[in-house]
């Protein structure tokens, strides 16, 4: 019930607010299935393999934002054209993420932590950007509040490790009510002039360093 290394209060944290919440919106989470089977067809859960706490891997679980689009030769579409009417408003408002609240009650994720991005990222991070996983990845985060995916991932990764040297549970009810603000605001979904968060190629080091 409680990874080892994830402070123990964090995780009654987590608990004590994912149960009730689970229950509020538990109406909500069929009517969203129904419209994205409707509109993007099977399957409706999007998963994919992410690195978790320390690095391990985990299935993350999302609404699916995108259809199965292809062109003439059978290929997909790109993310911009495959991005449809419902899949931006459910990442505008963040509803494609509430499937991962039954990720937090598995110990998987926690409500507030660095989020979870491809595995193939492992390799490129640097060992000071590497720290963002000694923590429980999580729904929302502190550069989601500073700019989410307007961010330069180095100014992302800088973040995420700044939340980790400087967590407690006072800094996570912060960062959860901003959250909710800032999905009111629809602020910083994407990079400007992109549908998706760009790909992150690693961070260019200096003779120096």
């Amino acid at each position: 019930m409680f990874p080892k290394g994830i402070p123990r209060s964090k995780r009654l944290f987590d608990l004590a607010v994912t149960i009730p919440l689970l229950l509020v919106i538990s109406p909500l989470l069929p009517i969203l299935a129904l419209l994205v089977r409707f509109f993007h067809g099977s399957p409706v859960l999007f998963r994919q393999l992410r690195p978790g706490f320390r690095g391990e891997p985990f299935y993350i679980i999302k609404f699916r934002s995108m259809s199965e689009g292809r062109d003439h030769s059978g290929e997909l579409q790109s993310d911009a054209k495959r991005l449809t009417t419902l899949g931006r408003f459910l990442r505008a408002t963040s509803l494609d993420e509430l499937p991962e609240f039954f990720l937090v009650l598995r110990g998987k994720m926690s409500l507030v932590g660095p989020r979870p991005l491809l595995m193939e990222y492992l390799e490129r991070y640097s060992p000071e950007q590497m720290r963002r996983h000694l923590v429980l990845p999580g729904i929302t985060g502190w550069a989601q509040i500073n700019g989410r995916n307007a961010l330069t991932w180095e100014d992302k990764f800088k973040l995420d490790i700044w939340y980790v040297d400087n967590w407690s549970l006072l800094l996570d009810i912060k960062i959860l009510l901003l959250t909710l603000w800032k999905v009111i605001r629809r602020e910083g979904i994407n990079q400007p002039g992109e549908a998706t968060a760009t790909e992150f190629m690693g961070t260019l080091r200096t003779s120096d360093e």
